[in-house]
């Protein structure tokens, strides 16, 4: 076949592709992260991937960066402005208020999957296009809830083999205590030496200036009063009591007074999963409560706590690690015709085994029998099916292990090789 002088084209910068066989590791990372929420009782949500976007600059912050600078925003044909989602938790909550999920039992507690949009430059790690899975208990200001969560993500982690990891832990007060310590930190802030736009930050939310990466801010910070010095006796207690939740579930944490999550919304506990292996986007996952969210979004005065742990971050962690490829194959079976009066048996025996539950594959095109054998080595399944025309005219099937070379003759019937085969620890004589 001549090739083509069309010009290539590529996917857009900063969006990763997944192609085997690293998808396959992909999609492991993603359901042992989903698995967390479901096996915790929290219901599945879908999400739009867009939303209004005065969604975001209420819910997430008109003064952060993901809504001043990250936003994929335009205009549809209806003139309305529209925002892919740069965040999961302001969707979650309008989707709660709409379908009035918060007048039914609480906590409301919701898990969800997908991919999220950012405006950043890309680098290693940092991407326009990432994939997270969150999760969302909603209705309760219990510190168990908190930990709870905190639990989920961690244990979510740990399932996947990671080791190199910690937890950073702190409070950000609440609504009686903010505001004070909000004065304090601008009083501070006022005598520094920084650039207008950062002042103005400082003017409009000073947490934000807490988060800035430069080091000529960063050193101008190091006596810069600390949340923590100023919770109120509630938001006290209620710190002290998550970390006694989480330390008999058995997460280890560390506390981080100056860590600061890149959205307004936080309120009281907040962390955030940090891999040691990573380089600078260290990152893996995150998250915090949000007490006022709901209420600014036009629904009730409900307290919620959340995180998202990011798929694309957590495979780096793991491939740094050494603990990719987690899946050999995706099939049990690889399906070899030789002749051209075995290419029917063949394909209806595939899909006879496929239809009882067994992944199955077959060579096509008449491949010659050494490239065939190529093929069901490269796709890893254990068994190899040859059905040769003296074999369909005895009613046969030869069964070989692809990991010892022993192989059998079976009868050509789906029921007796699908028990073969799902007997991995019986291997063909």
């Amino acid at each position: 076949m001549a090739a083509s002088n069309a010009p290539k084209i590529n996917a857009p910068k900063g969006v990763p592709d997944y192609s085997p066989p690293r998808s396959r590791d992909f999609l492991a990372v993603r359901e042992a992260l989903s698995s967390a929420g479901s096996h915790a009782g929290y219901d599945y949500m879908e999400l739009p991937v867009f939303e209004s976007t005065e969604l975001y600059v209420r819910g997430v912050g008109e003064s952060t960066d993901v809504v001043s600078k990250e936003m994929y925003t335009f205009s549809d044909r209806g003139d309305r402005s529209i925002t892919l989602r740069p965040e999961g938790t302001a969707g979650v909550m309008r989707a709660v208020i709409e379908n009035r999920l918060d007048k039914g039992p609480l906590p409301v507690k919701l898990w969800y999957a997908g991919p999220f949009f950012r405006a950043e430059r890309p680098q290693h790690g940092r991407y326009r296009q990432l994939q997270q899975v969150g999760v969302e208990a909603i209705g309760s200001d219990d510190p168990a809830v908190d930990a709870e969560v905190i639990s989920l993500a961690y244990f979510a982690f740990k399932s996947l083999g990671l080791k190199n990891f910690h937890v950073d832990l702190t409070s950000l007060g609440c609504n009686d205590c903010r505001p004070n310590y909000r004065i304090v930190l601008q009083e501070f802030l006022n005598g520094l030496d920084l650039d207008e736009e950062t002042q103005e930050r400082a003017r409009l939310n000073p947490l934000r200036v807490l988060d800035d990466k430069r080091e000529q801010v960063q050193a101008q910070l190091e006596q810069a009063p600390l949340m923590m010095d100023h919770l109120c006796e509630n938001c006290s207690e209620h710190y002290a009591r998550v970390r006694t939740y989480l330390e008999a579930a058995g997460v280890i944490w560390r506390e981080n007074p100056r860590m600061v999550r890149g959205l307004d919304y936080y309120t009281r506990t907040t962390f955030e999963f940090v891999h040691h292996g990573l380089g600078a986007q260290s990152g893996i996952g995150g998250g915090g409560r949000y007490d006022g969210l709901m209420s600014e979004l036009g629904g009730s005065e409900l307290s919620g706590i959340g995180y998202g742990l990011g798929v694309d971050r957590t495979l780096l962690a793991c491939e740094a690690e050494g603990l990719t490829p987690f899946h050999d194959s995706i099939i049990d079976l690889y399906i070899i015709p030789i002749g051209q009066q075995a290419q029917l048996p063949a394909f209806s025996l595939m899909s006879q085994l496929r239809a009882s539950g067994l992944a199955c594959d077959m060579s096509f095109d008449a491949r010659s029998i050494k490239s065939a054998m190529k093929n069901a080595d490269r796709s890893g399944a254990p068994f190899v099916a040859l059905l040769g025309d003296d074999e369909v005219a005895a009613g046969l099937v030869t069964l070989k292990s692809m990991s010892t070379g022993n192989q059998e003759q079976i009868a050509l019937d789906a029921e007796s090789i699908s028990i073969k085969v799902r007997d991995r620890n019986t291997d063909v004589e």
